[in-house]
């Protein structure tokens, strides 16, 4: 068994308060293969995935563990006759809503067969949402997690971090015959193995949690001590920061509509297909964020509520620790709307988040984290439950989040299906009432657009807004200035 880190089980435990599964859907052409076979298909394919085979166990005074849990039946079938693209669209509001117990089992499929009128071919569609709890997976490793899924080959994903997550199962296989995937490895047959294996990890989860408890006061110190370390940084990097050798942090700018409370109750999504974003010399990133701040820019003019407007932007970091499944960073970047040209704005979106990562991979800017890396669970634990969630600060340095995620070539397959294109629907919650997925596979990029109705009542008119700035922002990329 290995212990959830401060940082995924800072995901577990604010699942407890608010929505923040990950929802990866795959649109894949409809082969017409039964319901039974699409269940046999993951059953069979979840099976050899490390990652899928495990669930949290809680604990009183160590951080949770990852055990070894039999999933069962993990699809859920949403099919009806008939069934059209927009149906489904509609649908997935009702999904994104809902949240796993990753104490019982961390993630889900759900299925719509037969859709008619989606996007990138005539024949029906078979749309695909595997729904993962954010402490199993952060968006690079779910996709992982879907590769495998989805693929034909067995070599798509790596054993898991978690490498002792499979010891109770191990450990029953050895006095069972059974080998860890199920198989018979012959032998004499002890009866009780499950409760010897049962009776072992209790005793293990026992001993954990009395060295917890003896563990505490020097995890204090070690807190008090990381603590001081992190203020003397704060203070060099300022020092360093007023001397121009680090880029400044992002500004702070006023909350806007898209940022009041309540937290959501109701989920709208649409999404944006497109063949046409991969510009030379811009990342998709900068592209997609250059045509949402336009969007926003204009779309906040029409309901009378113009402001600068700034996003969160998700970065990969390389992980601090082997077994953490959460390794980003957030990043506020300057969306720059009221520029009006576009090659202008995405040359200024791409110095700002330049200058933001290279602020984030400063050595000093990573001793606070190493803080949060030492704390007590039961500390950690409090100070989640006791966080503020549901109050709005009156300026920020993110209005709306933006996600944006490559989840490689288009070669994935389910019953015999090919898939077309991936989209992702980042959480909502009382800051952020709007947010954004890029997610590209193979030539496809979907942009996707993930609102609370209360907010933003008239989603179409902003959907069609940003189909329109993609559309300007591409064609402005593309085009080679005179002066070249």
């Amino acid at each position: 068994m290995d212990a959830l880190t401060p940082q995924d089980a800072t995901r577990y435990w604010l699942s407890h308060r608010t929505r923040n599964d990950l929802f990866l859907l795959y649109c894949f052409t409809d082969a017409g293969r039964s319901l039974a076979d699409l269940r046999a298909v993951v059953a069979e394919r979840s099976a050899r995935i490390p990652d899928l085979t495990v669930r949290v166990r809680e604990r009183r005074f160590a951080y949770p563990v990852w055990v070894w849990g039999s999933a069962g039946d993990r699809v859920v079938d949403h099919t009806v006759s008939g069934s059209t693209w927009e149906e489904v669209v509609a649908a997935l509001g009702g999904l994104l809503g809902g949240g796993v117990r990753a104490d019982e089992c961390p993630w889900r499929v759900h299925l719509f067969r037969g859709v008619t009128g989606a996007p990138g071919g005539e024949d029906p569609a078979l749309v695909v949402v595997l729904q993962v709890s954010h402490a199993l997976a952060d968006g690079q490793r779910a996709a992982g997690i879907a590769r495998a899924l989805f693929s034909e080959s067995d070599s798509s994903w790596p054993v898991d971090n978690g490498r002792g997550a499979g010891a109770p199962r191990r450990l029953a296989g050895l006095y069972s015959g059974s080998a860890d995937r199920g198989e018979s490895c012959g032998g004499w047959v002890f009866p009780g193995a499950e409760r010897v294996a049962g009776l072992v990890v209790q005793a293990r989860v026992v001993g954990e949690e009395l060295f917890s408890i003896m563990s505490f006061p020097v995890r204090l110190v070690r807190t008090v001590v990381r603590g001081l370390a992190a203020a003397r940084a704060r203070r060099a990097l300022a020092e360093l920061t007023e001397r121009s050798a680090v880029p400044p942090p992002a500004a702070s700018l006023p909350a806007t509509m898209l940022n009041r409370s309540p937290e959501p109750t109701s989920h709208i999504v649409r999404m944006l297909v497109r063949d046409d974003l991969r510009v030379p010399g811009y990342t998709v990133t900068v592209v997609a964020l250059t045509a949402i701040g336009a969007a926003l820019d204009r779309y906040l003019a029409q309901r009378g509520e113009p402001a600068e407007l700034s996003a969160q932007v998700s970065m990969a970091v390389p992980a601090r620790n082997k077994h953490s499944r959460n390794n980003y960073r957030d990043l506020a970047v300057e969306l720059h709307g009221a520029e009006r040209d576009p090659r202008r704005r995405a040359e200024r979106i791409a110095a700002d988040l330049e200058s933001r990562r290279v602020r984030s991979g400063h050595p000093l800017t990573a001793v606070g984290g190493r803080v949060t890396d030492v704390l007590p669970a039961p500390v950690l634990r409090r100070d989640i439950a006791t966080y503020p969630i549901d109050q709005v600060p009156d300026t920020l340095t993110g209005h709306t989040v933006v996600s944006s995620v490559n989840r490689g070539p288009a070669d994935l397959t389910f019953g015999s299906a090919p898939v077309r294109f991936t989209a992702g629907f980042p959480a909502l919650g009382t800051v952020m009432h709007l947010t954004h997925g890029i997610h590209g596979l193979g030539s496809t990029i979907t942009v996707s657009i993930h609102a609370d109705p209360e907010v933003i009542p008239d989603i179409d008119v902003y959907a069609a807004l940003l189909n329109t700035t993609l559309t300007e922002t591409v064609d402005a990329l593309s085009r080679v200035p005179a002066d070249e």
